[in-house]
């Protein structure tokens, strides 16, 4: 199966549906950050770099190659933050809101066999006549048959309490989202944690990068900050600080609580951001080293494999990491739908 990679970031999609089997073909974003890192990685992709709203079925044809039996995997994880519960404006005016709309053009014209989309459940949730409504319409309308819901990734072994709206589409006949891999009832009852994951990198100080990994890269402390995080048991927060320390803000204020506080080792991660590996803003200190977690740390908790590089500032690499789909999701969703073709071509050929 060949996989292309629409809205591909730095590409968690890409890299979960090439550990299922499929070959990456093609990205397009329109950061020139994700772009570095995804051909980086992805050596025989091509990629695109541009706003999709600029790019037009034309401009895609020359990248889309048919192999005879190969069918086409297309995927899309359009910009988020527009139906996010942490976005303060969703308003309807954000232009972000229709970019998963211009996906149509490009599944209209190509028909590929499969499509996967990941998302923020409040995609679903924009009220009647909602963007993802429209999506899902327009899929039956080409004859797809599909299947969608809400997940948590901690379920598929993904060491974060985070919930994704996936939808997996397919022209071969009835699909369904496939089953939890970890949790009670499954072959794996523990949830991935934070430990599973990190435990074996090597101690870094904060605004320290190792010199065998330049992903393992963490953010500087200000003297007063190192003071509060080494006041910070694992799995503390602010309200473990001494009096001295706390901010005025927090003083009259119990909420937010999560905001410069340690990780739990053996529990699953609060969902990453863009600023995952800013102490102040989240859950993201480290569970025992004086500072927050590094990149390549938010990255092994986004489950990407400790040889994946990311590229650009060490803001830039948090934001890539932070918007990545999670790559064992998608590497899960991935095994599904090559199974499913694969059963679909025993029964065709029987």
């Amino acid at each position: 199966m060949d996989f292309y990679d629409f809205f591909s970031g730095c590409g968690g999609t890409s890299r979960g549906m090439q550990a299922a089997g499929m070959e990456v073909r093609f990205g397009l974003d329109s950061d020139s950050d994700a772009k570095k890192t995804f051909i980086s990685n992805f050596h025989k992709a091509k990629f695109i770099r541009s706003d999709i709203r600029k790019v037009s079925v034309k401009d895609v044809i020359p990248y889309i190659q048919r192999r005879n039996g190969c069918p086409l995997v297309f995927g899309a994880c359009a910009p988020c933050q527009p139906f996010s519960t942490q976005t303060k404006n969703q308003g309807t005016e954000d232009d972000r809101r229709n970019l998963l709309e211009e996906f149509h053009r490009f599944i209209e014209h190509f028909l590929p066999e499969y499509v996967f989309l990941e998302n923020v459940p409040g995609l679903k949730q924009v009220g009647q006549g909602s963007t993802f409504e429209h999506f899902t319409e327009f899929l039956g309308g080409l004859g797809y048959f599909h299947d969608s819901g809400t997940v948590m990734v901690h379920d598929f072994g993904v060491p974060q309490t985070r919930r994704r709206l996936i939808l997996m589409a397919s022209l071969n006949g009835s699909i369904k989202l496939p089953k939890p891999t970890h949790g009670p009832g499954t072959d794996n009852p523990d949830l991935p944690t934070v430990w599973d994951w990190i435990s074996d990198l090597p101690p870094i100080k904060a605004g320290e990068t190792h010199p065998k990994d330049s992903n393992h890269r963490a953010a500087r402390l200000s003297s007063l900050n190192l003071q509060r995080i080494s006041s910070t048991p694992e799995g503390g927060s602010r309200l473990d600080w001494p009096e001295k320390f706390k901010l005025r803000c927090h003083k009259t204020h119990s909420g937010h609580t999560d905001v410069y506080g340690r990780m739990h080792k053996n529990r699953p991660a609060a969902a990453l951001t863009t600023r995952c590996i800013s102490l102040s803003n989240g859950r993201y200190g480290h569970p025992i080293q004086d500072r927050a977690i590094s990149v390549r740390e938010a990255a092994c908790i986004q489950t990407f494999p400790s040889d994946f590089r990311f590229f650009g500032s060490l803001n830039s690499m948090a934001r890539q990491v932070g918007n990545a789909v999670p790559v064992e999701l998608a590497r899960i969703c991935g095994l599904q739908m090559m199974e499913h073709f694969n059963t679909v071509q025993s029964i065709r050929n029987a």
